[in-house]
């Protein structure tokens, strides 16, 4: 029977490690919300490694042993004593160290992918195999990037560093847009059940001025931790890591700032990131979209493309943003321009730069309404 060492979910509830043990074998697992396995890795062997891979395992579903050229303990090891685990999560939420007595056992990285093949990296393991990676041989990246976690979520437990963050990015904002208007706390929370303590994010509303007849909302708080799984797809992550979202408006604030409950917790919730030139189906029917007109009937935007250069579509020269970092890190507003289905479906297939050419010439503004 298998049993269960230790068990820790992510702060962002999108994902869970355990690591499990049947008493022949010890197997750390990365599982979703769905409870599927995403992610895996070999432990430790609690008994002499088999010369081979021990097929009848396998085929009966159970977890592997490592063969005895691939692990450091060919005699095996005694069983891991839960109280001496640590599970650190980095701060996307996409992946996992487990520490043991406070020095590195494993990782399962956002790249473990167990329907390629692709297992976590272990302490224990010396050569590759489908069952482990040797931690040993990369130790020189996921170190520091395991103290940098440890490091953030000290800061994050911290009941001052909201607050910090939360001033810096307001007065960044005020000096860029002006004074602020209403301000709505912790949204989207409501629709996590209240169960996650990050991300924490707000909305900010700069009311329209003489010199700007629109309001901006911005988000804040979502630049206050990296999106997941950036590093799957681009080698510049930092660039690229941290955003918040914007919406130019002359619709009533209080509608229009509602198109963020959805927004706000998506990266971390679905477990992906938001870029420039991405385009979004908003989750319900067309006629609740809050960013369409308010004449009846008029339903027609069904989600948003995001931009980083709103200059790109007619409108006013839009405010300039750019200036504030975090952790080093710069961080990009991404505007949202209200687009229909087809249009979604056009950006899909032929690519976001056409679908803003398409925008362009259809005088289509990025002030919203």
């Amino acid at each position: 029977m298998t049993q269960v060492v230790i068990s820790d979910t992510s702060p962002y509830q999108s994902r869970r490690l355990s690591v499990e043990t049947d008493g022949t074998t010890t197997v750390a697992y990365l599982r979703d919300s769905r409870d599927t396995i995403v992610g895996a890795v070999w432990l430790a062997n609690h008994e002499a490694a088999p010369q081979g891979v021990d097929l009848d395992r396998l085929n009966a579903g159970l977890p592997p042993t490592m063969p005895s050229a691939g692990t450091k303990h060919p005699a095996g090891r005694a069983a891991l004593d839960a109280s001496a685990l640590e599970v650190v999560w980095f701060e996307e939420g996409d992946g996992a160290a487990v520490l043991e007595s406070g020095e590195p056992l494993c990782v399962i990285p956002v790249w473990s992918d167990m329907s390629r093949g692709i297992p976590g990296y272990s302490r224990d393991a010396t050569t590759q195999s489908p069952f482990a990676f040797p931690l040993d041989e990369d130790i020189e990246e996921f170190g520091p990037r395991i103290r940098e976690a440890k490091a953030y979520w000290d800061w994050r437990a911290d009941e001052n560093s909201w607050a910090r963050f939360q001033q810096s990015a307001l007065g960044h904002l005020l000096g860029r847009l002006g004074p602020g208007g209403h301000y709505w706390h912790d949204v989207g929370r409501q629709s996590r059940g209240g169960a996650a303590p990050v991300p924490v994010v707000g909305v900010s509303e700069r009311p329209r001025q003489d010199a700007r007849p629109y309001s901006v909302l911005s988000t804040i708080g979502m630049s206050c931790q990296r999106m997941p799984t950036i590093e799957l797809y681009e080698d510049d992550v930092s660039a690229l890591a941290r955003i918040e979202l914007a919406v130019a408006t002359t619709l009533p604030s209080q509608r229009a700032g509602s198109v963020f409950p959805w927004l706000a917790q998506y990266p971390w919730r679905s477990v992906t990131w938001f870029a420039p030139g991405d385009v979004v189906k908003w989750y319900h029917e067309a006629q609740t979209f809050p960013l369409n007109g308010s004449g009846a009937g008029d339903s027609r935007f069904e989600g948003v493309l995001l931009l980083d250069d709103p200059a790109r579509l007619p409108g006013p020269y839009p405010p300039d943003l750019s200036g504030f970092t975090v952790g080093g890190e710069p961080v990009t507003w991404l505007w949202l321009v209200p687009i229909t289905d087809e249009e979604r479906q056009y950006a899909k297939a032929q690519g976001s730069d056409a679908l803003i050419r398409r925008l362009a010439q259809q005088g289509r503004s990025w002030v919203v309404g």
